[in-house]
């Protein structure tokens, strides 16, 4: 039996804190995979900079060199009304039915779920198990004893809590704004990915 994680996002474009993250994460849970999914551009809850294709194909450079990193476009190829968590985890649990599969996500998903804020959360969180990483002045302990959502199925192995010991984020919105406005964010993101945002004038 193996252990997978699932690290979605939008990847818009994929910087080299979430390669890090990722990295980190594998190595301090012991995972055997972490699977990239990028959301769809179809998502109602978000807005995409950039088109799938291209999002897609920045992921796939980013993550050639590890052998323990893959995508997944699955959320990608979902009509829009139909991509929930929920059913993406039913998806990838079938997909690896030997395997333990783990959802990542920051702490401050893990505050909107308690509150209620995702469709099908609580079935989401009776059902699976997540691997949560710290985000600054977010309490991941109290967010769970608050909330009836998350500590009414907390058996003690439904959260892993993760702090990876080094606050670092840069986040994809800073990059998008560096190249916007013509800057220079060239050893925030993977190398190939820098060049590949300048060649088809991304962002800008």
């Amino acid at each position: 039996m193996g252990k997978i994680g699932i690290y979605g996002s939008s990847f818009d474009p994929i910087t080299n804190v979430h390669l890090w993250t990722a990295s980190t994460v594998a190595h301090r849970c012991k995972l055997d995979k972490v699977i990239f999914l990028p959301c769809s551009s179809k998502r109602r809850d978000k807005t995409m900079e950039t088109a799938d294709e291209h999002r897609i194909k920045m992921v796939n450079m980013a993550i050639e060199d590890n052998e323990k990193f893959s995508l997944d476009d699955y959320e990608m190829i979902q009509d829009g009304w139909e991509i929930y968590t929920y059913h993406t985890m039913n998806y990838f649990k079938k997909l690896f039915p030997e395997d333990s599969v783990y959802f990542i996500m920051g702490a401050d998903l893990l505050v909107d779920i308690g509150r209620g804020m995702w469709t099908k959360g609580e079935e989401l969180i009776a059902e699976n198990r997540f691997i949560v990483m710290a985000r600054n002045g977010i309490d991941m302990l109290s967010a769970i004893s608050r909330s009836p959502i998350l500590r009414n199925h907390d058996d003690g192995s439904t959260f892993h809590l993760l702090d990876k010991g080094l606050a670092m984020e840069i986040s994809s919105t800073y990059i998008r704004e560096e190249f916007a406005i013509g800057g220079e964010p060239r050893y925030l993101l993977p190398e190939k990915c820098y060049e590949y945002i300048k060649k088809n004038k991304l962002y800008q």
